[in-house]
């Protein structure tokens, strides 16, 4: 029986050509992406530390059939530790080698800097967790644009341009050094040769930044190497996504802004000489769920009550377009307020904010919405967190969606036991894991060392 949902999109939008969506779930310090998560009582708040945790949200999202799973990273202390932990993992690439050992199919996505590290030590540390995982791991590729992160290093912040000429630069020697062990070398025969050392050979890469001799001393994976992840940008970033990325996410408000950023993206594939078809692009979606919307904001209620919202409730003053503060946060606004409220004109997003007013709701629930996150998010039914998936990837906006949760504790498991089954009613996520690789997860085409198509001009260091 077919239980999709009929949900209504923009006239004349492409067709995805994928049936099925991508989802990955977006990890951190073992609470959650709310400040407070660490306070709820079912938490242990030693968590940060205890790889058991990491573990534990690994195993729910591929108990889900969840593609990935996801650590992003800053390379230096990122948030106020009086009040709230880090917002990101100790170490990702040590981390995924530990979560790789207790999982079996999901892929395992780390974020590591071009930007320090030489591209010896990253090519060899993500291919080991490529070939300790069995083909399941990813790169999510970055140049650190923070002056904290280069302090950390004793570097000050470059010009931009230098930043994206290492990445080239890196990326390139990356890749010469992943393919740099042929296939040709061949499986150990204990009556013959280990390897065929005619196949393993130097590259022999210097740049004006980077470089390296080779060969790497690590075989290829089930998959070959490393999915290549890297962030949706514009100029220097947006060609180098058009380059090397197999995946590209985004960080989108609205499905007009998403779909212009995928056509951007795959416009850039097709200048670097590739298919667009190749390259996915998947942006980020949050979510609390409850049995009815009135329990999903009463979650968030809870988490927001560990902390301190009066500097939230003043800026959602001001985003109404209101003088004053909102001295009664629990009751809906009054009549006069409500005939001076008005969308700001720099910010989009208020428009819902004076949509959720006029609907009645109070201050205090106008937050639990998440109107200030940085993504879009849902906080409601299983119904209606699956209705804004379909609605995005029906109408051409994303290939897939890398989840949020407050709560990685109890929101991960919600989202698995309650919106994957519906999305699987629906005809839009896969039953469960097909192949055995991330490559295969995500129906990306074999890889093997730098992609030949991109132009040799391009590719020079």
């Amino acid at each position: 029986m077919n239980n999709r949902k009929k949900l209504k999109t923009d006239a004349g939008t492409p067709e995805m050509k994928n049936k099925h969506m991508i989802l990955g779930v977006s990890l951190g310090n073992n609470f959650g992406l709310h400040p407070a998560a660490w306070r709820m009582p079912h938490v242990d708040p030693g968590s940060f530390t205890n790889i058991d945790a990491t573990v534990e949200q690994a195993r729910t999202a591929e108990r889900g059939g969840l593609q990935f799973v996801f650590l992003p990273d800053r390379l230096f202390m990122h948030g106020d530790l009086a009040t709230s932990p880090s917002m990101f993992n100790i170490d990702p690439i040590i981390t995924l080698s530990a979560v790789a050992q207790a999982t079996e199919r999901i892929g395992l996505m780390g974020t590591a800097s071009t930007s320090f590290t030489e591209p010896y030590l990253l090519a060899r540390q993500l291919k080991a967790l490529d070939v300790i995982s069995r083909g399941r791991a990813g790169w999510n590729a970055v140049p650190s644009y923070e002056p904290d992160a280069f302090a950390n290093f004793g570097k000050v912040l470059p010009p931009r341009e230098n930043k994206y000429e290492r990445l080239h630069e890196a990326m390139q020697v990356v890749h010469a050094l992943w393919g740099s062990w042929g296939y040709e070398a061949g499986q150990p025969d204990q009556a013959g040769m280990y390897a065929d050392p005619t196949h393993i050979r130097p590259i022999n890469l210097q740049g004006k930044h980077v470089g390296a001799r080779g060969p790497l001393p690590v075989p290829p994976s089930e998959q070959g190497q490393p999915v290549i992840m890297m962030p949706a940008s514009s100029g220097y970033g947006l060609q180098a996504a058009g380059m090397y990325a197999n995946v590209v996410i985004g960080m989108p408000y609205s499905i007009e802004e998403s779909r212009a950023i995928r056509h951007t993206v795959r416009e850039a594939a097709a200048q670097a000489g590739r298919d667009p078809e190749e390259i996915k692009f998947v942006v980020f979606a949050g979510f609390t769920v409850g049995d009815t919307k009135r329990q999903a904001l009463n979650a968030r209620r809870a988490l927001d009550d560990g902390i301190d919202v009066r500097g939230q409730l003043s800026r959602l003053s001001a985003y109404l377009g209101l003088h004053e503060e909102l001295t009664l946060p629990d009751e809906p606004l009054t009549a006069a307020q409500l005939a001076s409220v008005r969308a700001h004109p720099n910010d989009a997003r208020s428009v819902r904010f004076v949509e959720l007013a006029k609907a009645g709701w109070s201050p205090r629930d106008i937050l639990a919405h998440a109107v200030f996150d940085s993504t879009p998010s849902v906080v409601g039914t299983a119904e209606q967190a699956a209705d804004h998936l379909q609605e995005w990837f029906e109408a051409g906006a994303a290939d897939g969606f890398v989840t949020n949760f407050d709560d990685f504790h109890t929101g991960i498991g919600e989202f698995v036991d309650r919106v994957v089954p519906i999305l699987r009613e629906r005809g839009l996520f896969h039953d469960g894991y097909e192949g055995k690789t991330l490559r295969d997860h995500l129906r990306l085409p074999p890889q093997y060392g730098l992609d030949p198509r991109i132009a040799t001009e391009k590719k020079q260091l």
